[in-house]
């Protein structure tokens, strides 16, 4: 079995001797959390010396949460390597929330899990390289897994190979909006789950392809954390990024209580032979029939 050793990357370290976000406030982390076998809470008011924290520290609030859970998951069968890009490329992903997350989003794009080449390098969801640094103008330190693929090694800005599906997703949304916060002002865009899993081999494993026991297990927390940021958020739109993502929000949200839109979009992964077929068309032509392209202006 293989165990989540979560180890913060240098920029990870860096924000906290920065007092950005002491050590106390990694749920997981610390003796006392150890020893009692419970999530230490993070109290956002205390850290910010403010009553009430915005919906982007409220949003990371939630995530951090979502990874003391995770943490404690072990993963067998094929799976080998485990990524969790919001560990050790904290700064480029708090960056991103701190950047476009803020109250009255009306609608959140949910993917399923990191690229290798996208979120994984980058922090940020459906990552690209080129997108992240030169439209949404987002850059700085990234660190390294505690355990890396020799194959897969994480290069922040500085990897060249570009992940097919967020050059896709947010080269749509650069030529729909004049620029990022035309995008932002009523969009976000948020992962399932954070983490990247791969074979000895270094080929990435979606969360489906997880043994069902370890799946369930995962994907039963994913849940829990989307419910808690769609309440963060205040949105009333989600929309999936592929079917699995769709399902997922569907049944969570659902069974939550919570009223909110649940939609489709497809996903534009080179794995989908439709989505090689003309995504962009596809995807233009279910943004206007879901009423988003008139929020984006377009």
């Amino acid at each position: 079995m293989l165990f989540i050793a979560f180890v913060a990357g240098k920029s990870l370290i860096k924000m906290l001797n920065q007092n950005e976000i002491r050590r106390d406030a990694i749920p997981g982390e610390g003796a006392d959390s150890e020893a009692e076998g419970r999530v230490k809470p993070y109290h956002l008011e205390s850290h910010c010396g403010v009553g009430v924290a915005d919906a982007a520290e409220r949003f990371l609030q939630a995530e951090l949460e979502l990874n003391a859970h995770l943490r404690r998951l072990t993963f067998g069968g094929a799976v080998r390597y485990i990524y969790n890009p919001l560990e050790y490329a904290w700064e480029l992903h708090s960056l991103y929330v701190r950047t476009y997350c803020h109250e009255g989003q009306s609608v959140l794009f949910l993917g399923m899990n990191p690229g290798p080449f996208g979120m994984a390098q980058t922090g940020v969801p459906f990552g690209e390289v080129k997108a992240v640094r030169d439209w949404l103008q987002i850059s700085g330190e990234v660190g390294r897994p505690s355990v890396e693929h020799p194959k897969r090694p994480v290069l922040g800005l500085a990897c060249a190979q570009s992940e097919v599906s967020g050059a896709r997703f947010w080269g749509l949304f650069r030529r729909l909006c004049s620029e990022p916060n035309a995008f932002f002002r009523h969009c976000f865009v948020h992962n399932l789950c954070p983490l990247v899993f791969m074979d000895a081999g270094g080929k990435n494993l979606t969360p489906p392809e997880l043994p069902v026991a370890e799946r369930d297990a995962l994907l039963g927390l994913c849940d829990e954390g989307l419910c808690q940021v769609v309440r963060v958020l205040g949105v009333s739109t989600v929309i999936g990024v592929g079917r699995v993502a769709e399902q997922r929000a569907r049944r969570a949200l659902a069974a939550a209580g919570l009223r909110v839109r649940v939609e489709g979009l497809m996903h534009p992964s080179p794995r989908n032979p439709q989505a090689n077929k003309g995504w962009e068309d596809v995807a233009r032509a279910r943004l206007r029939e879901l009423g988003i392209l008139e929020l984006l202006g377009a």
